[in-house]
């Protein structure tokens, strides 16, 4: 049974957010749960109902929780896509933020191309090729390729045998989606996209994980490059 203590009278809203989280966290609530009623939950926690209610605002924004019209309050399922739903948005708005990703990319992908080397399976890498013959074959259409783009790096994790790895490259690719979006529209960057996955797919076929991580370096650091032009070009054309 989930524990709603009282909540101190400065920055309510917050504080009832933190607590509710920490609930969560702390397994007392866990996904699918239904909170007690706001006049039953508001009571308990000795906060008032506009404020109980100005922080399940908050943290239905965030997807944590799910406000049901006339049935009550749920915690959502808390799956990583549905919580970083709003990223990419908040990606977007912040070039730093972006390259703040790229970074995060560089340690995660680069280690996820050289586990697939190792461990994926003939199915597995009969499987990529064909998603990399598909991305050829599609190559002039920005949207297919964006989409056998994201899904290529979702099963390099896949093979990797690590669940957690998967479900984290899931997330990272919901936020990447902004930046991918954004270099994606150049018909430049796909062609150089589909040298760089060749490449990737041969290491990952050779099971060479070496080559297969520098093959993964090489094709971020060409796709943070190419959204620095980009970038630069979308600044001229606004001052001019």
């Amino acid at each position: 049974m989930a524990t709603f203590e009282p909540v101190r009278k400065s920055a309510i809203a917050e504080e009832i957010s933190a607590r509710l989280l920490s609930l969560i966290q702390e397994k007392q609530l866990k996904p699918g749960d239904k909170l007690p009623p706001e006049r039953e939950l508001a009571a308990t926690m000795q906060v008032s109902r506009p404020s109980l209610r100005e922080a399940l605002r908050a943290l239905s924004m965030m997807n944590v929780v799910e406000i049901r019209q006339g049935d009550g309050t749920y915690v959502t399922s808390l799956e990583p896509d549905l919580l970083v739903e709003h990223l990419d948005f908040v990606i977007s708005l912040d070039d730093s933020t972006i390259h703040h990703l790229f970074e995060v990319r560089r340690i995660l992908e680069v280690g996820i191309a050289g586990l697939a080397a190792q461990r994926a399976s003939d199915a597995q890498t009969a499987k990529l090729e064909a998603m990399f013959n598909q991305s050829v074959e599609c190559r002039r259409d920005a949207v297919a390729f964006l989409q056998i783009d994201l899904a290529m790096h979702e099963l390099m994790a896949e093979a990797t045998g690590n669940p957690l790895l998967k479900r984290v490259m899931a997330s990272m690719s919901r936020m990447g989606l902004a930046s991918r979006s954004r270099t994606g529209a150049s018909q430049s960057v796909r062609d150089r996209t589909v040298t760089d996955h060749r490449a990737i797919v041969a290491a990952i076929k050779a099971h060479d994980p070496d080559a297969a991580a520098q093959a993964m370096l090489d094709h971020l650091d060409h796709v943070e490059r190419s959204l620095g032009r980009t970038a630069d070009l979308q600044d001229l054309a606004e001052r001019n």
